[in-house]
């Protein structure tokens, strides 16, 4: 099993401490682009990460104020163009399977964006749980610029969900950058902050998250993920059902405790 205090991956950098991962692409000179080796590594670190109890937040940013710049042109699109059809399926799946393994973790993903966030940069944005953003923000899902479509890594079934049809359609059709302000009112990104101020904010939500009841949050994340294509009634026993495990745990029973000694509950997790 991955250890979070001796993890040392080879395409970005890693910090782990009280409980909070933070990712950081860096590759700065270059606007931190992804390369097919970085695609495959943080997707398999998100697929570790589903056994790995102690890290019960991620944050997820940028180095030298951008965010990310999507596949690497010359690392990733190049090569794309001599592949034959299986070659680009095993990419496009590879990518895809990034964003599931990102929503398949039980931990909240915080992004903290600050500067570029396009193409699959945006993708890993939107497939995050939480957002926060600078006033320097500009978001673009630009796949139709490059002469492909913008259902791209679950951009057609996740961006509706989170800024409505109409607005979806908007970038996927046309390309063109999201400014921040229009990001946060859309309710793309749930906060904007100053850029001195972007990660200890983004830290402060993910100490809040792993000061949380870690299990419950779990569940929550993972109803979230499978009541997208449940009716009403299915979803409302699904929840009846995720709701009566939480009521097993511990946690609970701690912050029923909490409330009647006027005390301010500790969650474990467990």
């Amino acid at each position: 099993m991955m250890d979070p205090n001796t993890y040392a991956p080879e395409h970005f950098l890693w910090f782990f401490a009280d409980g909070v991962a933070t990712i950081t692409l860096n590759r700065p000179d270059r606007k931190n682009p992804l390369t097919f080796e970085s695609y495959a590594e943080l997707r398999d670190l998100f697929r570790d990460l589903v056994y790995v109890k102690s890290v019960q937040a991620v944050i997820v940013t940028g180095a030298g104020g951008n965010f990310c710049s999507g596949g690497d042109v010359h690392e990733i699109i190049g090569p794309l163009v001599e592949k034959d059809m299986a070659g680009l399926l095993d990419f496009t799946r590879m990518t895809g399977d990034l964003v599931k393994a990102m929503r398949d973790c039980p931990q909240p993903v915080i992004a903290a964006v600050d500067g570029i966030c396009v193409g699959a940069g945006a993708i890993m944005a939107m497939a995050s749980d939480l957002r926060i953003a600078t006033p320097a923000a500009k978001t673009a899902f630009l796949f139709n610029r490059v002469g492909l479509a913008g259902c791209d890594m679950g951009a057609c079934a996740i961006l509706p969900r989170i800024i409505g049809q109409g607005r979806a359609s908007e970038l996927l059709f046309f390309g063109r950058s999201m400014s921040a302000e229009e990001g946060e009112r859309w309710g793309f990104y749930n906060a904007l902050v100053e850029a001195d101020k972007l990660m200890d904010t983004a830290r402060e939500w993910a100490d809040r998250v792993a000061a949380g009841p870690n299990f419950a949050n779990a569940m929550t994340k993972n109803q979230l993920n499978t009541e997208w294509d449940m009716s009403l009634h299915t979803a409302i026993e699904a929840e009846a059902q995720a709701q009566a495990i939480c009521m097993q745990t511990r946690d609970f029973e701690r912050a029923y405790k909490a409330f009647i000694a006027r005390e301010k509950p500790i969650f474990e997790g467990n």
